[in-house]
């Protein structure tokens, strides 16, 4: 199996001077557990860090009078596995990586947490072969259109919003709770209830159980009446 580092080349407008890297990039631990060399994860985790400094970055320049909590929420709700999963989506990267037997003929080319991270590796190979200048680039081309349409689901912080609600009863207190997961280990399904007082009044599930706890708080919230 091979991958066309060419046409992603094109697709994301930069021309690797090291293609190696792009290609470690592009390839999962379920293919390199099969055929052998490098896998994305140390990728990833320096992809983590660069992205996290260039949303920052920009916040910080863009949004001068916003304070730090608010900063927060955006550069959160920009680098959370929802939006990486979009930004993947926007340039078709599932198609482009290398994935061992099992996890393609399970459906990982459409799974949130194999393109996320995915994208944070392409970031840090962009990073490693161009420099900062070419990975903010790189960053700010999604980051830019996602901030314009902030509006979208993945901008909203449900958990705040929940607890903002909550807090004008002091004597009100709100627990998550974790009632189950499923799953293989790198994909694992978390599931969530948030209790008021002890009563159920939301529950969710997600890949993370940040993402679990957002759901239920999303349907606490919808069921609570107020306008999400």
């Amino acid at each position: 199996m091979k991958t066309n580092l060419k046409s992603f080349q094109e697709k994301i407008n930069y021309q690797f001077n090291n293609e190696n890297l792009l290609l470690t990039a592009l390839t999962h631990s379920s293919y390199a557990n099969e055929c052998g060399g490098a896998y994305n994860e140390r990728l990833e985790f320096l992809g983590d860090s660069v992205l996290g400094m260039i949303t920052a970055e920009y916040f910080f320049s863009q949004n001068k009078k916003v304070p730090e909590g608010e900063l927060t929420k955006l550069r959160a709700a920009t680098v959370c596995e929802k939006s990486l999963f979009g930004f993947a989506k926007e340039i078709d990267l599932g198609s482009y990586i290398l994935l061992g037997k099992g996890e393609m003929n399970t459906g990982g080319r459409e799974r949130p947490s194999i393109l996320s991270d995915a994208f944070e590796a392409v970031i840090a190979a962009i990073y490693l072969d161009g420099g900062m200048d070419k990975a903010r680039e790189f960053v700010l081309r999604f980051v830019k259109e996602a901030v314009a349409h902030k509006n979208t689901e993945a901008f909203k912080d449900y958990k705040t919003i929940l607890q903002e609600i909550i807090q004008r009863n002091p004597e009100e207190r709100l627990e998550y709770v974790l009632t189950g997961e499923s799953g293989p280990a790198h994909d694992k399904v978390f599931e969530m209830e948030i209790h008021l007082n002890s009563n159920c009044i939301g529950k969710g599930s997600g890949h993370s159980k940040k993402l679990a706890e957002q759901a239920a708080a999303g349907e606490a919230l919808k069921l609570m009446g107020v306008e999400i």
